[in-house]
Order: structure tokens, then sequence, then C-alpha cells
């Protein structure tokens, strides 16, 4: 089986067909949504998809298993709500993660959103459609979070940095930061796309003459960053489930959370979406939602799992089922990435153990790497696997 790379996220107005029905992605301004909105939500996952969602590593939530009656439904009800772009455009362009601890109205918070308004303004640098921003705190939190261009608090400062560079642009408030933010994208755009695709950490690799302004990271008087100029495996782990700054983390094996279980998380207060599959619900102590991964330490959560068969038509595999079995066999520390073709969706960074299907019931093994790095061992049944 060959596989169809889209170059694409969907959206709520530009909907993904899968193996369940259609995917619809719900952009949340900031990451942030109001309980009244959330409940909606679930509502609509219940009358209109299958009761299934995602928690996408872009701090997104997805509704599954939609027909394109239930997305035209689904698109006028979060309209009501707010949740909806004016057009495809704006929505693909507006790709802003904010850190899930930054309080509502923050400095952090105002930069997000006035780079969430540059970009979907008709002069915005037309970025191909994964290309996005990620607004850090400090101590930062979204080291391994997929951006492009990350901006990070300096003091009362602003630093705009390129994924996988090793400077940075500095500015003194969060208007200069947008700015500069914005412009960067344009330089990228100078030289950064192929084919309608590209990506910051790849273009840099060309080593094109930088930009103007661009310091050495090495120059600025801060700890060094996670991931500066490290592979992914270097980078400090994100967050677990438990105690946050604003409230409190829920995990969800493989980011995928049910319309009950977002119903009742709604039902306790304000919600921020997390690029770490987890759910923040703000203001609240020990939560308890049946089915949410409560321990920091759950080997599930070191697992990166793809939607697989027979959600996906791409798949192979129903890889979600091959990963339950395996948690309970990951030594403390180990990672596991299952992918149920060589696309290698769910993760793009290196595990301990990654497995590919490659044929119905056999998957190919890569020890401490990635789906494209050399394979171990080829050929494997489901029971023959080694961790």
């Amino acid at each position: 089986m060959s596989y169809e790379v889209k170059g694409w996220c969907p959206g709520a107005l530009r909907p993904m067909a899968s193996g369940d029905g259609l995917v619809l992605r719900i952009r949340a301004r900031n990451g942030r949504l109001m309980p009244d909105q959330a409940q909606a939500i679930a509502d609509l996952s219940w009358s209109h998809g299958n009761g299934l969602m995602d928690l996408t590593s872009r701090a997104n939530l997805q509704l599954r298993g939609l027909t394109p009656a239930g997305h035209a439904a689904s698109v006028a009800i979060l309209a009501r709500l707010g949740l909806i772009d004016r057009d495809a455009w704006a929505e693909a362009r507006r790709n802003v993660i904010l850190s899930p601890f930054a309080p509502v109205g923050s400095a952090a918070w105002q930069l997000a959103e006035a780079i969430a308004r540059a970009m979907t303004e008709p002069e915005a640098p037309q970025v191909p459609g994964k290309f996005g921003f990620a607004v850090d705190t400090d101590p930062p939190v979204l080291a391994q979070t997929p951006s492009d261009i990350r901006l990070r608090p300096q003091g009362q400062e602003w630093l705009i940095v390129p994924d996988g560079g090793d400077w940075a642009l500095a500015a003194k408030d969060t208007h200069e930061a947008a700015a500069r933010a914005v412009d960067l994208a344009r330089w990228f755009m100078q030289g950064g796309v192929r084919d309608g695709r590209g990506r910051m950490r790849d273009y840099l690799r060309r080593a094109p003459a930088l930009p103007h302004g661009a310091l050495p990271l090495a120059s600025f008087p801060f700890s060094k960053y996670p991931c500066d100029g490290a592979t992914e495996a270097a980078c400090a782990d994100p967050p677990g489930p438990g105690p946050a700054p604003n409230g409190w983390l829920l995990g969800f094996a493989f980011g995928q959370i049910t319309a009950a279980q977002l119903a009742r998380a709604a039902a306790l207060g304000p919600l921020r979406l997390t690029p770490w599959r987890a759910l923040l619900i703000e203001g609240a102590a020990r939560p308890r939602i049946d089915g949410a991964i409560l321990k920091p330490d759950d080997p599930l959560l070191r697992i990166h799992a793809c939607t697989g068969a027979p959600g996906c038509p791409q798949a192979w595999a129903d890889v979600r089922a091959l990963a339950r079995s395996l948690a309970p066999r990951l030594a403390p520390g180990q990672s596991l990435h299952v992918s149920g073709c060589a696309k290698g969706c769910a993760y793009r960074g290196a595990a301990s153990a990654t497995l590919v299907a490659t044929t119905p019931g056999r998957f190919d093994l890569i020890r401490n790497g990635g789906t494209r790095d050399p394979v171990t061992l080829a050929g494997l049944a489901p029971d023959r696997i080694p961790l």
C-alpha cells in the first residue's frame, strides 16, 4: 500500500476525509474553550460524529466520523459559538500555539492574538499549511511542540527564534514581537517553499543568508532553551498529568478523548487545549474523569500511535490496540511509536522503538530512530515484537 502525503491539516471549513468519515478540526482562539463551548462540542460529537475526538499536537481538537450533512450542521453551530474563521484561508493561516499556562490577557496571550490577526490579513505571507508559530512562557514548555517560529520571553522583551536555528531576533514589546515574527515568516517565503510545502528547520539546513537583525543565541543572557540546536530526543519532556500553574492537567492515551469525557471536563471549568495529548482544566484540583490518565509515569504517555485502521484508509493495522498491548512491556524511560504505514503520522521524532506496519499483520522495527531511519528487524508478527 502506498500512502498519500496531504501537506495540509484539516480545519472546520476544510475537513479531511478519513476511514471513519470526515475529520473537522477546531482551532480555538489561544487554545481556550469556555464550558458552554466545550459542552456544545461534546454534543456535536454525539449527534453528528462517532463520539471520538483527537487532542492534536497543535493544541487543536478534532471531531471524527462526520457525514457531509453532519459537517454542515456542526459548522453552523460552531459559528454561533465564535469558533469559525471568516474563510478556510484565514483558518489555515491562524496557526499559533500558545502555552496553556499563559494567563488570560497576559503579554503572551496578547502576543499570540496579535500574530493570529496579522497572519489572517490579506497582505500576510502565504505560508504552507503546516507552517506555524509557538508563543511560550517562562519557564518554557513548548520545546517539543511542532512550530516553525518560536517566541519566548526574555525579561520584559521577546526573542523570536526560527525552529532549528542558533540565532534569534529580539523585540522590546509584544507589538514589535508580532511584527518581527511575521517578517520572519516573510523571509522564510523567499526560499523556504518548494512545491507548496516547506518547514523552517529544512530551510535553515540550506544555510540561507540571515535576515537583518539576526543575533547568535549565545549572545542573549539566558539558559539554553531545550531543543536549541539539538535533536528532538534531547529535548525536555513536556508537562505530564498533575497540578499546573493555572489548574490541573489530565492525560489521554494517544490524544483520544470521548464526548462523555469532554462533557465531564466542561462541567468543571474553562478548558485549555494542549499539544501534549492532555487537557488542562482551569482552577481544578484533582479532577476525576473516567478513562483519563492521572499518573505522570503511565507508560501510555510514552507511546505515540496514529489513528490506524479502520479509522485511516492508509493504515495496515489497528496500531492503537497493538500499542495498548505493548504498554505494560515498556521499561521506565523507554518510548514507543507505532505507525500504521510508512508515512509516520503521530510523531516525527526518534523513539526507543518505532514500529511501522508494512503489510497486514507485519511490522518493521527501528531501534532508537524514526520511521525514516534504517530498519533493525523486518516483517515481525505482533506477538514477536521485542522491546
